[in-house]
């Protein structure tokens, strides 16, 4: 079968096309999947550059495809169902249970970067109905992460205000949900022609970080001097100060990414003084994944994908998502 395995880790051509072993027929408790969709994620440019992934590794959490057989004891499952990957398959509900990404597909065990996989059957989800491969692969990460921050503790509610960061596939997708539950939705990001796309997407107001770096205070005018209900960071360190700026006193910051770094200076006299929830979210789990296919097909909502790629082009594809060009998410597709 065709892949696509990390050879030359750390380097600049990291990537190559390859042939596989079929992985056969499904053992007790296994899903034979014929995979025709990926995506990409932000981890993934941090997977396949780095030295520390051993050589072979197939990447990609985001995959979608149809179950060609079932293993003995599979219920869930059937032949022919539509499905997609779950992020980390042994966190079924309920409270975080994992801080790691050990057993994640893409990143700690094989991903989806292949035509056929073989694993647990706890390891995928049904697909929304009507939805095409591509789509579903999208909610992996990206959808998942953007119910679950807003939804958790309570959720947000009609009337909240929602600050969402940049136009990448979290904050695309969050800015989708968000108007579905009736928020007001913030976006903030460095380029106009984005805002515009976001304004046309259901975004209520828009902030350009660059031309008003200090746009906590925008926020804060915009909303009559209150701040927001809950504000998605995707930068850490060097977006907290703002975000804590932007929320209202006893509102919410969910940390989703860390894209300026792991660490940094974060103003806790801010947090204290205004009673901030500040917690971090990591994707999701299976329940959080089966409330969100059940939105989106009640709702009809559809993710926005900006471009797709053929599996052989997948170093072209990381190279385009890299480049930060894109709005929403950057698919693969076999």
């Amino acid at each position: 079968m065709k892949a696509v395995i990390v050879r030359h880790p750390g380097e600049k051509d990291v990537l190559e096309v390859t042939d596989l072993p079929d992985p056969g027929q499904p053992g007790p408790g296994e899903v034979r999947v014929r995979v025709h969709a990926g995506a990409l994620n932000y981890h993934d440019t941090i997977v396949m550059g780095s030295t520390d992934t051993p050589v072979g590794h197939v990447p990609l959490a985001d995959g979608a495809g149809v179950v060609e057989a079932v293993g003995e004891s599979v219920t869930e499952l059937a032949v022919g169902d539509a499905v997609f990957a779950r992020f980390f398959p042994g966190w079924r509900a309920g409270r975080a249970v994992i801080d790691h990404f050990g057993t994640t597909p893409g990143i700690g065990v094989p991903g989806y970067a292949r035509e056929v996989v073989v694993a647990p059957a706890a390891q995928f989800e049904r697909a929304p109905r009507g939805y095409s491969h591509a789509e579903a692969a999208t909610l992996t990460v990206a959808g998942l992460t953007a119910w679950a921050a807003l939804h958790e503790n309570g959720g947000i509610r009609p009337g909240d205000t929602v600050v969402l960061q940049g136009t990448g596939g979290v904050s695309v997708f969050a800015l989708q949900l968000a108007k579905l539950s009736g928020a007001t939705a913030i976006v903030t990001s460095s380029s106009d022609e984005k805002l515009e796309r976001a304004t046309a997407l259901g975004a209520d107001h828009v902030v350009n970080y660059r031309s008003q770096p200090q746009w906590g205070e925008r926020v804060r005018e915009l909303t009559d001097g209150h701040g927001a209900d809950l504000v998605l960071d995707v930068g850490g360190p060097s977006t907290l100060p703002q975000s804590i700026q932007a929320v209202r006193v006893g509102g919410r910051v969910s940390v989703i990414g860390v894209l300026t770094g792991l660490s940094g200076d974060i103003p806790t006299g801010a947090i204290n003084m205004k009673q901030i929830r500040l917690n971090g979210v990591l994707v999701g789990n299976h329940e959080q994944q089966r409330d969100l296919v059940r939105a989106v097909e009640d709702s009809g909502l559809r993710p926005v994908i900006d471009r797709a790629f053929p599996l052989a082009e997948l170093s072209e594809a990381l190279r385009y998502f890299a480049s930060g060009a894109h709005l929403g998410k950057v698919a693969i597709e076999m």
